[in-house]
């Protein structure tokens, strides 16, 4: 009995001792976090947002655009540049910021021109009666028929050739003693191109030939018949139109974006579809100096040597030239995406990596030519500076949030976001609650983003994925076309906010591959399109926010609608009708 009772105190001892060091790891470790984390708190006095780093406060709290718990400010940015936004890696990777290496890359570029097998101008001809009257025989009676040099076209009676005719043969009876009658009327006959064979047989048989053949001035192909059997013919009037295929030209259509890299003398590389797998070369001989108003492109010709009539007109090309704005240059490039353009200034933001973290300031640069998805730079970097690629707006927003230079404001302006205690939540929450009278115009210019709002909502509501990253893509590219000149003031700020924000969130739902996974983009888009409908009153009609508090894991979510019927785009059919409706926006 005793030596169970020792057994059971000795296991008692080490449960307890094993709960103590269990205690101390858990506990022990919080409690060094949590020293950690107040420690910064009370170096920094600043809590931000991982995502958002625009949004500083002084106290802990989720952020009020994603509503991820805040974090303190681990960076020390008292010696960070002032001009500049700093991001951490974490905001980084979920704003999707991508950066690259600035190089060089010898203004090189391919151009993909497109064109047509067209005749040689300069070897059309016009096949004229020289003789006036009326057609007896027509020996060639379609287009498309090859007519050679000298051949016999037609048959025409003339009753002023006739007439010609007889006065040749009076004449010749008079030869001898009066020989200048006789050559006139052979010069007369000359002046219709009635040969001097010809004339010795009117001599010889003392016949008047009564239909006279008119021949073939050129070699070629009809390209147009101009007369018909029994049509009256005046002295130089058309019969045919003639090409003469043995060059043909190939025109190319130029575009005015890609003229700066084509020139008289480039090689070019074409194709054309009726000779699949084959491949043609040839030099660009001639550029036409005129843009047509109608397509806006100007012609560029190869000449080609086309002695088999392979070629024929109206055959479709595809061309290749690779071309350099100037091979003796070594120039900048970078992705058109890094690029953020006013109208008037362009530029982009530099990454700078030092003791203090990672910050991006605005820079200014010169565009040159487009170069495929990339620009050349003339000026305003160097190489190998690193720049933000993508994510720019996220990037642009922050700075503009912070009062630092941005897109629109290259002075800086006031922050919407202070470091004074209580000064930063007072702000945004004033800022987040105000609202502003936009313009008819930009509501007309928002008007197609809420379209394809509502039809997105629609096809979630159905279970459509298809139809909603469809739809995701048009919202997108509605979006694009905003035209952000319409905001004006600090409306123009919150709304490259929106911009960003909206743009990222359909970013998500273009690459979501289930239902679910959009409906969470939904979400954040819901969300933004609730507050920026509240702030801009940005729609001409009614539109009434519905909240379904089980969406988000009970978390409940927002959207809009156009009715007040409840038909839940976060459940779908599984649960249309759960929901409320909690504001009405006129």
């Amino acid at each position: 009995m005793k030596k169970l009772q020792k057994h059971v105190l000795i296991i008692a001892i080490g449960m307890l001792l094993t709960g103590l060091l269990a205690g101390y790891l858990i506990f022990g470790n919080t409690n060094s976090q949590d020293e950690h984390i107040h420690n910064l708190t009370e170096v920094n006095g600043v809590w931000t947002c991982s995502m958002h780093p625009q949004i500083k406060q002084n106290e802990p709290g989720s952020c009020p655009i994603c509503g991820m718990d805040l974090i303190p400010l681990e960076n020390d940015l008292g010696s960070m540049d002032p001009l500049s936004i700093s991001m951490s890696p974490t905001a980084m990777q979920l704003a999707n910021v991508q950066t690259a290496i600035v190089g060089n890359s010898g203004g090189n570029k391919s151009v993909k021109l497109s064109g047509k097998v067209q005749a040689d101008e300069r070897l059309n001809y016009t096949q004229t009666s020289h003789i006036p009257g009326r057609i007896e025989e027509l020996k060639v009676n379609f287009t498309g028929e090859y007519i050679s040099k000298g051949q016999v076209i037609a048959s025409i009676y003339s009753p002023e050739l006739t007439t010609a005719q007889n006065e040749l043969l009076q004449a010749a009876k008079m030869k001898e003693s009066q020989p200048a009658l006789f050559q006139a009327a052979k010069n007369k006959l000359k002046n219709w191109k009635v040969t001097e064979a010809q004339i010795e047989e009117i001599l010889n048989n003392n016949t008047v030939l009564r239909n006279f053949p008119i021949r073939a001035n050129v070699s070629g192909y009809v390209t147009e018949k101009l007369a018909n059997l029994g049509d009256h013919l005046t002295q130089g009037q058309a019969i045919y139109e003639v090409a003469d295929l043995s060059r043909v030209w190939v025109l190319f259509d130029i575009y005015e974006t890609d003229l700066s890299w084509i020139q008289v003398g480039n090689e070019i590389e074409y194709s054309i579809q009726s000779f699949p797998g084959e491949t043609f070369t040839g030099k660009i001989s001639y550029i036409d100096p005129l843009i047509d108003p109608a397509s806006r492109v100007a012609k560029a010709r190869v000449e080609v040597s086309n002695p088999k009539g392979r070629f024929k007109p109206e055959m479709f090309v595809s061309g290749l030239i690779k071309s350099t704005v100037n091979p003796n240059s070594s120039a900048l490039s970078v992705p058109k995406s890094a690029v953020l353009w006013t109208g008037k200034r362009s530029v982009v933001y530099v990454k700078n990596t030092s003791e203090n973290g990672i910050s991006f300031k605005l820079r200014e640069v010169t565009l040159g030519p487009a170069l495929g998805d990339n620009y050349l730079i003339e000026s305003g970097l160097e190489n190998g500076e690193e720049i933000a690629i993508n994510g720019t707006f996220s990037i642009d927003a922050a700075a503009q949030l912070a009062g630092k230079p941005s897109m629109m404001s290259p002075e800086g302006g006031p922050a919407m976001t202070g470091h004074n205690h209580g000064a930063m939540q007072e702000n945004t929450n004033s800022t987040s609650s105000s609202t502003f009278d936009i313009s008819s115009e930009a509501k007309k210019s928002l008007k197609p983003v809420y379209d394809n709002y509502l039809k997105l909502k629609d096809a979630l509501t159905k279970d459509d994925l298809e139809a909603a990253k469809t739809t995701s893509k048009a919202m997108m590219e509605a979006l694009k076309k905003v035209n952000m000149a319409l905001f004006t003031g600090e409306a123009h700020n919150l709304w490259m906010t929106y911009d960003g924000n909206l743009k990222k969130a359909l970013q998500s739902a273009n690459s979501s591959n289930t239902i679910e996974e959009l409906r969470k983009s939904f979400q954040i888009l819901s969300t933004e399109m609730v507050k920026m409908t509240e702030q801009f009153h940005g729609y001409s009609g009614t539109l009434y926010v519905q909240h379904c508090p089980m969406a988000d894991s009970n978390q409940g979510a927002d959207w809009l609608s156009l009715e007040k019927s409840i038909v839940n785009p976060y459940f779908g059919k599984s649960m249309l009708s759960c929901g409320e409706i909690t504001k009405t926006l006129n």
